[in-house]
Parts: C-alpha cells; structure tokens; sequence
C-alpha cells in the first residue's frame, strides 16, 4: 500500500497551516499568509461545493493566520505522530446569525482565498462537534476541532 509518512504528513501540515518548513518538506513557504475557513450545512465532497455553504445573510468565510499565531486571526498548531493533525490556536468566530434563520454546520472547506470557488478548496471535512445556529448565536469553530492528515 502506497501513502505518505507521518514524518511527511506533519512537514506537510506544517507547511500549508504555518507556512512552514521541515526536513521533511522544502515546498515553497511564499505565498500567502492566510487561508479562510468555510462552513457547511451538507457535505461539499471532495469537489468542495459551495451550495450548501453558509445558509444565512451575515455569514462570511473566516480568515485565519498561515502561521502559528495565537493572536487574531489565529494561526494553526501542528501535531505530529502516527497521523498527523492541525487544530486552530484560537475559536474561529463566524458573523453573528442575525435572522431567525436555523441551521447546522456539519462540514468545513479550507480555502486560499474569501472568494476562491469549489476548484480551489483545499480541505474538505466534517465537523466534531457540529454547530448548531440560530438567530443571536455566533457560530464557532473550537480548538478542539481538528484537521488530520492521512
């Protein structure tokens, strides 16, 4: 069976997160220095749909730091192991749901920029746990939410 070491996988994380480099991996560190967080209420597949994307008036992609940053717009902390995983260092805010609009966020995208489009996604993965919103809630992706690399 063919795959990616884990050594790689985590040089590999590193790099797109934090823009970062490893023994493992001398991809390119230049580029930008964000990445933006799309939420989704069905799943977008490995196409990265955008039709199920958001699902209320206020809602925006979130940008987050290509970097280790704990300070806004957080950054990403890379863990190595058997399988390699990144998590934010910070909550993700999405805009405030200000309609009496309900919904469930089951899945995220990463994406390289506010306006790529579903050719460009570079993540796609459900969510744990799912976010439930409604009128008055701020719909939020926790440090304990997590992407792995397999």
């Amino acid at each position: 069976m063919a795959g990616k070491t884990a050594a790689f996988q985590y040089g590999l994380l590193r790099n797109i997160f934090s823009g970062l480099t490893t023994h493992t991996s001398n991809l390119s560190t230049a580029g930008s220095t964000a990445l933006w967080v799309g939420l989704h209420t069905a799943d977008p597949g490995e196409a990265a749909s955008t039709a199920a994307e958001g699902g209320y008036a206020a809602y925006t992609r979130v940008q987050t730091d290509r970097s280790t940053a704990g300070t806004t717009p957080y950054g990403w902390a890379v863990t190595s192991g058997t399988v390699a995983t990144v998590a934010p260092v910070g909550n993700l805010d999405f805009p405030q749901v200000a309609s009496t609009t309900t919904g469930t966020f089951s899945y995220f995208t990463i994406w390289p920029t506010s306006g790529a489009t579903s050719t460009q996604a570079y993540y796609v993965g459900s969510l744990s746990p799912v976010i439930n919103w409604g009128q008055n809630t701020t719909p939020r992706i926790t440090t304990s939410s997590s992407i792995t690399e397999d």
